[in-house]
């Protein structure tokens, strides 16, 4: 049954993404547009890699998140270059990309939920480490700064 639930997601987000590439070919819409082909063409790649044409929620997300971030940084360097005009063009499609993400959790949620996860496995110190960030990462997925989520990790491990 897991099985057609992978598809069910994945068919879900393949639809709306299709439907909004129309839309936004009608409203000649172009930084948008490239954004929902780039989703698009990573989320076809991902399932027909190995045969398997299934995805299921969490492998969505971790790609949104990986497209989201390389927008992000691209426009870092291109500020950081002098480049507003395609700075802004990345942005903008990191903005299309992020509306198909979860809402992103604040320090203190992370922190919340950290610390309850940290009780709940029974973590004292910093060797339970990657206990700790393993399953942190499958619970925060697509709605925390992994890197972040490390970070307070750390803190709340070695006592801080």
């Amino acid at each position: 049954m897991q099985g057609s639930a992978t598809v069910t997601i994945a068919m879900d987000l393949k639809e709306r993404i299709d439907a909004d590439i129309r839309s936004a070919m009608l409203a000649r819409e172009k930084d948008k547009l490239n954004a929902l082909r780039a989703i698009k063409s990573a989320l076809i790649l991902e399932m027909t890699k190995g045969g398997d044409e299934t995805l299921d929620e969490a492998a969505g997300i971790r790609i949104l998140s990986k497209l989201y971030k390389q927008r992000q940084e691209s426009a870092e360097i291109y500020h950081a270059q002098e480049r507003p005009e395609l700075a802004a063009e990345e942005e903008a499609q990191a903005d299309v990309i992020e509306t198909y993400l979860p809402r992103r959790m604040s320090e203190a949620e992370i922190m919340t939920g950290l610390k309850g996860l940290i009780q709940e496995l029974g973590a004292q110190d910093m060797k339970a480490m990657g206990q700790v960030m393993g399953e942190a990462n499958k619970r925060f997925a697509g709605k925390a700064d992994g890197s972040l989520v490390a970070t307070l990790v750390k803190q709340l491990l070695s006592g801080n």
